[in-house]
């Protein structure tokens, strides 16, 4: 597939397909690698994408539980 390089000001620039953003799923940004003699353009993925996998996978591993008591002696209220 080729794309035009267009100018933007002193940069260039090009545009995606909206067959390829959806493909991809391109949101806002894309992460730029450089290799050898080729650029690649990945998505980049959305920092907390698929925590809530990683914290049901924790519970049902008993990875959740705290290493200590979430409230101190001192701190317990005096009715």
């Amino acid at each position: 597939m080729e794309l035009q390089v267009v100018k933007i000001g002193n940069s260039g620039g090009t545009r995606f397909s909206k067959e390829l953003i959806r493909k991809y799923k391109i949101m806002d940004k894309v992460e730029i690698i450089e290799r050898d003699d080729c650029i690649v353009l990945k998505p980049t993925a959305a920092p907390r994408e698929n925590w809530d996998e990683a914290f049901r996978e924790m519970h049902l591993n008993s990875d959740d539980r705290l290493f200590f008591d979430d409230i101190f002696a001192d701190e317990i209220p005096v009715l």
